[in-house]
């Protein structure tokens, strides 16, 4: 049983201290087979990630893929890779700091505190949480790689936090990712011996928040590029997934369909299409590499791409989207193709994600 510096607190003394844990899933430490190993030998091994027998996948991970995928993943991590670090690990540290920067305003509610009454059993005032300036703490946390999940709890188990609030910082529920999130969570809160109350937030896909952000995005980059056709590309899971229940197909949908309806599309200016699709099993389609080859050679030939599942840019968005792809649609026929960047740490993405937080922080915070 781990030591609980939250435990060792006189419960009198404590204030409602709100922590804020943003996850997302996670990078290697550097762009070199040995570190993209590490990362993947944890990625690959988690059943939510891929759901085969324990003992034929353990021998098909390490005996062929942890073999062969490192130095091919290493290659593509590096024509990514900044001078400061991983692309995501960077975007999503910047997006912390302008969340926190945007909750700043606000105020946790104290848990051991009455509101102050009128007569007519009005609230008048609430008592002020005993910690600092009372705004939320907010740590990041990743699903596989550093900083883990279980390092961003102990952060914001050392700060007293007694109520928490997770942030996956996937907009569309999924098992494989907002699932794993909620796994990791759990597994280290079963070594606390004072659970904070907790609310998860599962998906965001209809905000109107998030939306607005997305269609404001297409907008300015068409402000400085050609307007083409709209490709939405999302990120895929096994058909299958999606058959035995995952939103997630359905959820994708509904945010392209939203966002082109904010812009005012018609359905022939734009698609919907699946990537990094991997093994031999049907993937949800269509895939987005095929989808683009058959528009270079027969179909839009001006192609616009974004990646609405992805919060911060990554290698699926920098090195799949941005580059590969790209270079197989101008080779095989295409005349045009531009990635609008993901929402990262804009102005509107902080803003959107500070008002979903508020609401569900109903209650536990006050501007």
């Amino acid at each position: 049983m781990q030591d609980d510096p939250g435990e060792r607190q006189s419960e009198s003394n404590l204030a409602g201290t709100l922590g804020i844990l943003l996850a997302n899933l996670g990078t290697p430490d550097a762009p070199t087979p040995a570190a993209v190993r590490n990362f993947l030998a944890e990625f690959l091994w988690d059943p939510r990630v891929v759901d085969a027998p324990r003992w034929l996948w353990w021998l098909v991970l390490h005996g062929i893929i942890l073999r062969i995928r490192p130095v091919k993943s290493a290659r593509a991590y590096r024509l990514v890779w900044t001078r400061q670090g991983s692309p995501l690990l960077l975007h999503a540290r910047a997006l912390s700091e302008a969340l926190r920067e945007e909750l700043s305003g606000t105020q946790c509610i104290a848990m051991n505190s009455l509101p102050e009454l009128s007569p007519a059993g009005n609230i008048t005032a609430v008592i002020p949480p005993h910690n600092e300036d009372g705004a939320p703490v907010l740590a990041l946390g990743m699903s596989y790689g550093s900083p883990s999940i279980p390092q961003a709890l102990m952060q914001l188990r050392n700060a007293g936090v007694r109520r928490l609030i997770v942030l996956p910082l996937y907009p569309q529920y999924s098992s494989a990712t907002t699932g794993s999130v909620f796994d990791r969570i759990s597994r280290e809160l079963q070594h606390w011996r004072w659970i904070p109350e907790l609310r998860f937030i599962n998906n965001y896909h209809d905000d109107n928040a998030y939306i607005d952000a997305l269609a404001m995005s297409v907008l300015d980059h068409w402000r400085s590029h050609e307007r083409t056709h709209l490709l939405f590309s999302f990120h895929g899971i096994p058909q299958r997934h999606s058959n035995a229940g995952d939103p997630y197909e359905r959820q994708c949908r509904e945010t392209a369909r939203r966002v082109a309806a904010q812009l005012g599309l018609s359905a022939a200016d734009w698609s919907v299409s699946f990537q990094s699709q991997v093994g031999r099993e049907a993937w949800l389609r269509p895939y987005t590499d095929e989808f683009l080859l058959l528009q270079a050679r027969t179909g839009h030939k001006r192609i616009t791409v974004m990646c609405p599942g992805f919060a911060a840019d990554c290698l699926e968005t920098l090195e799949e989207i941005a580059i590969r792809n790209r270079n197989a649609f101008m080779q095989h026929g295409g005349e045009h193709y531009t990635y609008i960047p993901a929402l990262n740490a804009g102005k509107r993405h902080a803003l959107a994600l500070a008002g979903l937080i508020r609401r569900h922080a109903a209650g536990w915070m006050t501007s």
